[in-house]
């Protein structure tokens, strides 16, 4: 693969990716179910401020990546595209997504959200353009504390769905289920989606991303 095809299908993915990611999470918002962590927040802030969920997601993303500074975190086009791509593609989706009743629809609207959120986060990742602002706060933390990212991972997401909760964001099964799955979907769909390096046989996976220190549980 030649050069140029090489990073225009690295761009592609990242796009693709974050896009998506934004669309699989409006689903889960319009699922009811319970939403990932960081949304659960997001949900939360944006019910107290009467922004949307995804303006409310973009400056959250803007004000963890503040938070690289002192952690000496070095953002990529993929660090800077993720907090704008989802939170737009978050509310685009919600304005086409109708509101659902019945767990007839609302169940296999979480399945397929969960299902999607693995598939973009795999085309993200696998673009190898840095990791989110979220996941980099925790490689950071990882680095300056010496702590296990289980541990920064889990008191992270802990503080976010707690603080979430109490300001009226949605938690549920789905929030479970996301926390079981999401991991080995990622993992799947990074092998599915691992780009081929520039003038070599093999492929790089996220090669400036820390893509098994992210999905780690």
């Amino acid at each position: 693969m030649s050069t140029q095809g090489h990073i225009g299908r690295r761009l592609i993915q990242l796009y693709a990716g974050l896009a998506l990611y934004g669309a699989s999470s409006a689903l889960l918002v319009r699922a009811g179910l319970g939403l990932q962590p960081w949304n659960v927040l997001h949900q939360g802030l944006a019910k107290l401020t009467g922004l949307t969920i995804g303006v409310v997601s973009i400056i959250v993303g803007a004000a963890v990546l503040l938070l690289w500074i002192p952690l000496r975190q070095r953002p990529g086009l993929g660090t800077v595209s993720n907090v704008f791509a989802v939170g737009l593609s978050l509310d685009g989706t919600l304005a086409l997504v109708p509101d659902v009743h019945g767990f007839a629809v609302r169940i296999p609207l979480l399945l397929a959200g969960i299902v999607l959120n693995g598939v973009a986060t795999g085309l993200y990742i696998a673009a190898s353009f840095g990791p989110g602002p979220r996941d980099g706060l925790m490689t950071g933390l990882h680095r300056r504390t010496g702590r296990s990212i289980r541990l920064m991972r889990t008191s992270i997401e802990v503080v976010v769905v707690v603080t979430g909760f109490v300001l009226g964001g949605t938690i549920g099964v789905g929030t479970l289920l996301y926390a079981l799955s999401i991991g080995p979907l990622a993992q799947l769909f990074l092998r599915v989606f691992a780009v081929p390096a520039a003038g070599a046989g093999g492929t790089v996976v996220a090669a400036r991303t820390p893509a098994r220190a992210i999905l780690r549980r």
